[in-house]
């Protein structure tokens, strides 16, 4: 869709299937620290645990009260009927940037307030798929992780990236306050033809030298800088907080669970089910690789991976699997392998974009995989599943729906005209790919120009390398002080990798969805736990799964039963997704023109 090149069906098809699996053949080495022990809870499955024991166990009503189910009923049909509103009629709702209606004209004013293009400050949402779309569901996130995280927003958007911005470093004012596109010195959109040779779709240096260096908004640049900062500070936390406690265990690893590690779930998983034996994880990984060698080698060689690159994601992907799922495991965040893909691939392999971006799905793609897989054998856990038939369902089920999710794409992309090409689709079109948009600009980012003549000498954000060590001495000072302050509980509680890598889903991610998530979970998990702990316990995870689900309900309704025939609402302002803030997107710095953006002099 962006670079407009056939791809062979089956090739594509392989790599699809491929990345989904890889990842289990290597989560079975895991097992014994991320699903045997207690101390990591994977607080994402105490929404589906609740949802379970509510469908299934009987509840006794208190007087005037609810019973779990009965209020799981009316929050469902409430999410279901309320959707018809931001999902349908009045979109807009999604964002409303209270700024950008005051101070129409002032650029400022709507970088500072525009949810979806600036920092987001006034700006309101009334739409529970804003709160959760990136972040997941703040009512089961810990207090703890949601403090870090809007720390972590909050030092970033709202004290570095303005003092960055307006101090015009790295020619910051020639470009979009937050953008995930790519430019050029002109402040133009960076034309990729011009730097890509058509016939082997390979870097053309000469072009690029007469052309111009690529440049980044400043808050897309820097976010880059803070995932340097991220994937070191989790190595470094790991080993600092929970190295002993991994040692010890791997240590046993052909012995029984340690008393330590042997909670009253674990002691019942093993005195009735068989485990899953470790050479059905072989097996899976054996055969997967397999084909995954044949869609990087054959097919004329589309993906341009060889078999060694192929080799070193799945290396780097298994190397990082058992810290990042410690993070994930406690805090409900996950940190991402997606930029320290991208980067080593550029230096090791520059100038092949698709190389670049297989590479990066192998690696990053496999890992969460591995670790959804790992999540759900903890949900096994909790709920006394046999583990052999969670292994044996998830294995069917990923394999069908990552089929079924290829063919939908692979359709989409074959009739839907214009998608993905926001240049092209009318506006308010659901075709616009954030998602996709970003990533493609990291492919040109790290696959056709590279890391080489990016974050080097030779180009523009060399300086952003020393966030690498930033992040790899952040976790210190903290382990410092609770070993020295044992009974500050609380200073335990700071994770320097969530708080670094707050705003690691921005873009596509906006500000809007930060602010609202970050307050809707300190209301409920700092507000109502400590006020309303009964209360809290009984139906916060419930109103979770309840939201989620009449959401989810409603927007296949409407879907299939009203846009797909192309009908929607009265034409008026708030059908529109956007927040009406035009002038956010505008550059700031004289003499720069812009499409809808005055001229500065």
């Amino acid at each position: 869709a962006f670079y407009h090149r056939g791809m062979h069906i089956v090739a594509a098809m392989l790599l699809a299937q491929t990345t989904q699996l890889l990842g289990y053949g290597w989560a079975g080495l895991f097992r014994k620290y991320l699903v045997d022990s207690p101390y990591m809870w994977w607080p994402a499955n105490l929404v589906q645990v609740s949802l379970f024991r509510t469908l299934h166990e009987k509840d006794k009503r208190s007087k005037g009260g609810l019973t779990r189910l009965q209020f799981f009923l009316i929050t469902i049909l409430t999410s279901f009927a309320y959707y018809t509103i931001p999902g349908y009629l009045f979109p807009s709702i999604g964002c409303l940037s209270i700024l950008c209606w005051i101070w129409k004209k002032s650029i400022t004013m709507q970088q500072l307030g525009s949810g979806l293009h600036g920092l987001g400050i006034g700006a309101l949402s009334f739409d529970w798929n804003t709160v959760v779309s990136f972040l997941g569901s703040p009512l089961s996130t810990p207090c703890s992780a949601i403090l870090n995280t809007m720390a972590g927003f909050f030092l970033f958007a709202y004290i570095i990236i303005p003092a960055t911005y307006f101090s015009n470093s790295y020619e910051a004012r020639r470009f979009p306050f937050i953008s995930p596109k790519t430019f050029d010195h002109s402040g133009q959109t960076y034309n990729i033809s011009r730097v890509l040779d058509a016939k082997t779709f390979t870097f053309d240096e000469h072009s690029y030298n007469s052309y111009s260096k690529l440049y980044l908004s400043v808050f897309f640049a820097f976010n880059y800088g803070l995932s340097f900062a991220t994937l070191a500070a989790t190595v470094s936390h790991v080993a600092l907080f929970h190295g002993k406690s991994i040692w010890r265990l791997w240590s046993k690893a052909k012995e029984t669970l340690h008393d330590e590690f042997a909670d009253v779930h674990s002691r019942l998983m093993k005195k009735n089910y068989a485990q899953v034996p470790q050479w059905w994880f072989h097996i899976l990984l054996a055969v997967t690789f397999g084909l995954a060698l044949v869609a990087c080698e054959g097919f004329g060689g589309e993906l341009q991976l060889p078999w060694w690159g192929l080799i070193m994601a799945c290396a780097i992907a298994a190397f990082f699997t058992l810290p990042i799922g410690i993070i994930t495991a406690t805090t409900n965040q996950q940190p991402g392998l997606n930029v320290i893909t991208e980067l080593i691939i550029g230096y090791i392999y520059p100038g092949r974009p698709l190389a670049n971006v297989s590479f990066k799905t192998y690696g990053y793609i496999s890992m969460s995989q591995a670790l959804y897989l790992l999540g759900d054998f903890k949900l096994g856990h909790y709920m006394k599943i046999p583990p052999r038939s969670m292994f044996i369902v998830q294995l069917v089920g990923t394999i069908v729906a990552s089929q079924v999710h290829f063919a939908t794409t692979w359709w989409l992309l074959s009739t839907v005209k214009s998608i993905c090409d926001t240049d092209n689709l009318p506006p308010g079109s659901p075709w616009t790919c954030p998602g996709d948009d970003v990533f493609y600009n990291a492919s040109i980012i790290w696959g056709v120009i590279g890391p080489g003549k990016m974050f080097t000498k030779q180009g523009v954000y060399s300086g952003l390398n020393w966030f690498f060590l930033a992040g790899a001495l952040a976790p210190v000072p903290v382990w410092l002080l609770s070993r020295k302050f044992p009974e500050r509980k609380w200073i335990r509680l700071i994770n320097m990798p969530v708080l670094l890598g707050a705003t690691g889903m921005m873009p596509p991610a906006r500000s809007i969805n930060y602010l609202t998530w970050g307050a809707v979970g300190l209301f409920f998990n700092y507000y109502v736990y400590t006020r309303y702990k009964g209360w809290w316990a009984k139906y916060n995870y419930i109103l979770s799964a309840g939201l989620d689900a009449g959401i989810a309900f409603m927007g296949l309704l409407l879907y299939f039963s009203l846009q797909t025939k192309d009908i929607f609402g009265v034409e008026w302002w708030g059908l529109s997704q956007d927040d009406y803030c035009p002038l956010a997107r505008c550059p700031t710095a004289p003499g720069i023109e812009a499409k809808g953006c005055p001229a500065l002099q």
